[in-house]
């Protein structure tokens, strides 16, 4: 296995990693995202790997355990010792504790205790396993490169590999690939019912805001400017773009936003748990003082009611959408307060 900080292409710049280290017929790979558990701490850099009664076991996982700190706070009760902070490490505790005699089964015992957003690849001595979520929170896809399945969160790996895209992984299913067959099945669940403002760290966020954006003024001089936007969630990029805009003296500037207020906390894997850190909650939902906040002449959003009917029409399969940043309406029970960081070290 081979891990580190930093973006992939540095990471694992030395072929030799390739030829001297990393041997075998299948692998996995992780990049991470931290929504649980500090970006800073190496020991919460994923895959993670086990060796235990059944043999080896890694898994990479991209998502939100909801349960995590009820799940922690039982292994620490029953003296289970933890190496990360991440809620990716309960997951690998609920396999290896579980009294299922058979590896698949005690990972489908694991998986019907979890609770929350998550995508998972598991791989073991003879097989690679893919896993969503039954509301299918995170998205994950299956495709074909030769005589070999891929999985990805993203359909673009795809094409830089050039594998063909197959299907999405459905919501709840657990895909079993080995050397000879690939399966599948659903999950039996107890509870079946490169943005910016997602960096860890204002500083960073700032950073990349101030890298991500240009702006070119004989376009923009003396003429109304329209901002359209997918969403403000703390309005560090509305802000510094706009104050962009402005410098270039425009006439006006209007801003756009194509989905509702968001309001509530994130627990499904998006990095924005703490509802004290929405501008929308920061200026009591007030479209008038965000906009001055932002410095635009106007702000408009669009309607829960306006959003939910437009991906409707653009996906018309009766799909159930979550809305809960949006409504505070959470398809999957959660503890509200929980700290991305609280089981870090001081």
């Amino acid at each position: 296995m081979h891990k580190d900080f930093g973006l992939v292409l540095n990471v694992f710049d030395d072929k030799s990693i390739f030829t001297q280290k990393l041997h075998g017929h299948s692998a996995i790979g992780h990049n991470r995202y931290s929504t649980s558990g500090s970006a800073a701490n190496a020991t919460n850099i994923q895959p993670f790997r086990v060796h235990y009664s059944k043999g080896n076991l890694a898994l990479g996982h991209n998502g939100n355990l909801t349960n995590a700190r009820q799940l922690r706070d039982h292994f620490i009760n029953e003296g289970v010792l933890f190496q990360s902070t991440s809620d990716t490490e309960l997951i690998l505790h609920l396999i290896s504790h579980s009294r299922k005699q058979d590896q698949l089964d005690q990972i489908l015992d694991a998986l019907s205790k979890i609770e929350g957003a998550y995508c998972l690849v598991i791989l073991t001595d003879d097989k690679l396993i893919a896993v969503r979520d039954p509301n299918g929170f995170r998205p994950l896809a299956l495709g074909k490169l030769d005589d070999s399945y891929v999985v990805a969160s993203e359909t673009c790996a795809f094409d830089i590999i050039g594998a063909e895209y197959i299907r999405e992984i459905k919501p709840g299913e657990v895909l079993i690939i080995d050397r000879e067959t690939i399966n599948g099945g659903d999950i039996k669940s107890h509870f079946l019912v490169g943005r910016t403002f997602i960096s860890p760290g204002q500083e960073s966020r700032d950073l990349k805001v101030r890298t991500k954006f240009n702006t070119v003024k004989g376009v923009i001089e003396d003429r109304p400017v329209i901002i359209v936007d997918d969403s403000i969630v703390r309005g560090t990029t509305s802000r510094y773009l706009v104050n962009m805009i402005r410098q270039c003296n425009p006439t006006e500037v209007h801003f756009m936003v194509s989905s509702p207020q968001i309001v509530d906390p994130c627990f499904y894997g998006m990095d924005f748990p703490s509802p004290d850190e929405l501008i929308a909650n920061r200026f009591n939902r007030d479209p008038e003082r965000i906009a001055e906040s932002l410095g635009v002449d106007s702000l408009h959003y669009l309607s829960p009611e306006g959003l939910v009917a437009a991906v409707k029409e653009a996906n018309p399969k009766g799909q159930e959408y979550c809305t809960a940043c949006f409504t505070g309406n959470y398809p999957v029970p959660v503890e509200a307060g929980v700290k991305k960081e609280e089981n870090e070290l001081i």
